[in-house]
């Protein structure tokens, strides 16, 4: 889908045009609520449909209209601007129409932007969320399928629908950042799907390295690999240990993105790359197994969100680390019991395999605190307490830092994700301790699974660092039932867009 903002548009014999319908309550009470629109030819046209209540005006409602023939468009499309209260909003609405779009069968559609809301700048701030709505619900992850080219249905599946936004706004500088922003931002979301869609065999650690080094050519990004030597010359003895069960190379991705002066302090991002998990030893039940390829989304996601960073040129300093393994129950595989050594020299035992996650964090966190950052944060899909706990709509996050929690706040508000601080204290540290190591990778208390992984990772995290973990598992994918610009069933590059915002509260 391509977008552009545009003053006038020209319509051809498969256009469809999207004009905007608003309700007003009539002041007296004996009459019901009407919906207005702005082409009053157009009102007059459709009253019919207004009357008989086809046109609700009800939030998200698009209703399309086949073969209309209305000043020169074949189809028409009413969509419902009411309860517009945020770009969220707008990002749904946006995927409610991209749905009409793709049933008119139409390759060239101009919206009536002007008509959505009154105000230049909610103009400019709903174009940039509306934008992303309709392109991240573009995506769709087929490139597995085989192709038949003698499909009808395949072929209009890959039409390049141009979609036009009508607006004065068409020579705007600010109008045309937005438009642009939302198509980098949307770029790098649907990236990370991609990267997590990916099945294990062609996703291994090394395929992601490889991937990730190809997509930050030109951005200004530096990388750097490290193998499975490298991993182990580091003492990182998590995800080293993680690791020895599988015939895949590990890799630990390192990438630099220098926007600001050298003397200002980095932001670092970590993100779990566990192309595949199958628990280990400890080994996973085998049904919806197939899911444990998106147990790398948190890396994919920092990754994502690393792309975008450097492609808007935010004036930061970041530094983005990817611990990336299989964890497969091999003849070398770490056993419950085993006592491995972190980065950092602290001890751990290893009583559940399936807890692996927190361990591969561990070493990369202790990497990213030896960069001396102003801001450490992690995203893993790492327990499935989290998904008791929250569902799958809010992302729960832990820290103990009150500013740093503000500006999380603040971040996740203009992305329109949402997030859930969740408690993290002494009572959750001491229960990660080891018997016979300093740590354990499981509690040794039941319940608030999430909190003590989140106090595991603290203990990697170098005092005075403002940090927090993301814990993803339960909005990671399979999503689109809760936001319908996600995949029903893929991933949904959560927090991409928070990690942009949030990296712009440091410029």
């Amino acid at each position: 889908m391509k977008l552009e903002l545009v003053k006038t548009h020209n319509a051809t014999k498969n256009s469809t045009l999207v004009v905007f319908a608003k309700s007003t309550k009539s002041k007296s009470a004996d009459k019901a609520t009407s919906v207005k629109l702005a082409n009053a030819d157009l009102q007059k046209l459709l009253q019919p449909s207004l009357d008989d209540k086809t046109i609700s005006g009800k939030a998200q409602e698009c209703v399309l209209f086949r073969n209309l023939l209305f000043n020169g468009y074949k189809n028409v499309i009413v969509a419902s601007a009411n309860e517009l209260k945020d770009g969220e909003a707008a990002r749904q609405l946006a995927a409610a129409l991209h749905s009409s779009i793709k049933s008119s069968k139409s390759d060239d559609v101009c919206i009536q932007w002007d008509e959505i809301i009154s105000g230049k700048k909610e103009l400019v701030s709903y174009l940039e969320a509306f934008s992303e709505g309709l392109l991240l619900t573009d995506y769709n992850f087929d490139e597995l399928k085989s192709k038949k080219k003698d499909s009808e249905d395949k072929k209009e599946d890959k039409k390049d629908i141009h979609v036009y936004f009508c607006s004065k706004l068409a020579t705007d500088v600010g109008a045309k950042k937005a438009l642009a922003e939302a198509k980098t931002l949307s770029e790098c979301v649907n990236f990370s799907r991609r990267l997590g869609d990916l099945p294990g065999n062609l996703m291994t650690p090394t395929i992601l390295a490889e991937q990730v080094t190809e997509a930050i050519k030109g951005t200004g990004i530096k990388s750097e690999i490290w193998d499975r030597a490298r991993i182990k010359k580091e003492k990182m003895g998590g995800l080293y240990g993680v690791a020895q069960g599988s015939h895949e190379e590990p890799r630990f991705i390192i990438l630099r993105y220098n926007g600001a002066a050298k003397s200002k302090k980095p932001l670092v991002f970590v993100g779990k790359g566990l192309t595949f998990d199958t628990g280990g030893i400890s080994l996973k039940p085998g049904a919806a197994m197939e899911e444990m390829k998106y147990d790398m989304c948190g890396g994919a996601n920092v990754i994502g969100g690393f792309l975008a960073i450097a492609k808007l040129k935010l004036k930061v300093n970041a530094i983005a680390l990817i611990p990336a393994t299989e964890n497969m129950p091999g003849g070398r595989a770490t056993k419950p019991g085993d006592v491995h050594v972190a980065r950092n020299g602290k001890t751990f035992e290893v009583n559940n395999t399936d807890a692996e996650g927190r361990l591969i964090l561990s070493d990369a966190l202790c990497f990213g605190s030896e960069q001396k950052p102003q801001l450490m944060v992690d995203a893993a899909t790492l327990t499935g307490a989290i998904v008791v706990a929250l569902g799958n709509t809010h992302t729960g996050y832990f820290t103990r830092n009150e500013a740093l929690t503000k500006k999380i706040q603040t971040a996740a508000e203009k992305s329109g994700e949402w997030v859930w601080r969740m408690p993290l204290c002494d009572h959750h540290t001491k229960d990660m301790k080891g018997t016979f190591a300093d740590l354990s990778n499981i509690s040794s208390s039941k319940g608030a699974g999430s909190a003590t992984a989140a106090a595991y990772l603290e203990q990697f995290v170098e005092e005075g660092i403002p940090w927090a973990h993301f814990d993803i598992a339960g909005t990671a994918w399979a999503v689109g039932g809760r936001l319908p610009y996600c995949p029903r069933k893929g991933a949904s590059g959560v927090l991409v867009r928070t990690f942009v915002e949030l990296a712009r509260l440091y410029q």
